[in-house]
């Protein structure tokens, strides 16, 4: 019996490694995707600013037995883009998972090699005429809000100053906000001022981006990051 366990352990071991060897072989051997679908979240034709990250898109393929999702986020500058093999892909935008009003409607993507695609939106509200200025330890932001659709209300304005022309709620070093009731007539261009601190007071220059929060939405829609000279 001792005997059958010396004989049986090498085999075992030379199968592992042959398994081992196997598997190996099999990753090296898969193949990547090729083609990349390229894309813009857009409303009327320009894209969306947005939270870095902060909203995702879904494409779905068929399979032999599964209906597959894949997961694409999109960029602050309202790009996205996915590396994917060619075929028949439905793209769906998520219910709630935008500042634009819900629409669960299907777009059908044939991809074969690179495509580009525009996902159009209808956001509650968006930026026009937004100009930046620098103050004496502040920096300022004037725009006008209009108000795409009635379907839901403003909650607030905000301003936010960052290092990195990644400017969300998530990455500033000083904001600035106002709230809806203080904003009586949105015909009016609406200033937001903020006071630097300290850790930028000697920087050569910041960036600023705007952001409008509409009630009952989780996100919100923004205005293109600005760099602004302090010197």
């Amino acid at each position: 019996m001792k005997a059958n366990n010396i004989h049986f352990k090498p085999l075992f071991l030379a199968l592992l490694a042959l398994s081992a060897l196997i598997s190996a072989c099999e990753k090296d051997n898969r193949v990547e995707p090729k083609s990349v679908l390229k894309g813009r979240v857009v409303y009327e034709g320009q894209p969306v600013g947005l939270r870095s990250n902060g909203v995702q898109l879904e494409l779905w393929q068929r399979g032999y037995q599964l209906f597959t999702k894949i997961p694409v986020h999109v960029r602050q500058d309202g790009t996205f883009s996915a590396a994917l093999f060619d075929g028949n892909y439905k793209l769906v935008r998520l219910r709630g998972n935008g500042p634009w009003v819900d629409n669960t409607d299907t777009i059908e993507v044939a991809l074969s090699g690179n495509t580009e695609l525009d996902v159009p939106v209808q956001p509650y509200f968006v930026f026009q005429n937004d100009t930046y200025a620098k103050g004496e330890g502040k920096v300022s932001a004037t725009f006008s809000l209009k108000q795409v659709t009635a379907a839901r209300t403003l909650e607030r304005v905000n301003l936010y100053v960052g290092t990195t022309s990644i400017v969300d709620p998530n990455n500033n070093a000083a904001n600035a906000q106002e709230v809806a009731a203080n904003i009586k007539d949105l015909s009016k261009p609406i200033t937001l001022t903020a006071t630097l601190p300290a850790a930028l007071a000697g920087r050569d220059y910041v960036y600023v981006r705007v952001g409008v929060k509409t009630s009952g939405v989780g996100e919100m829609l923004f205005g293109e990051p600005q760099k602004v000279m302090l010197k």
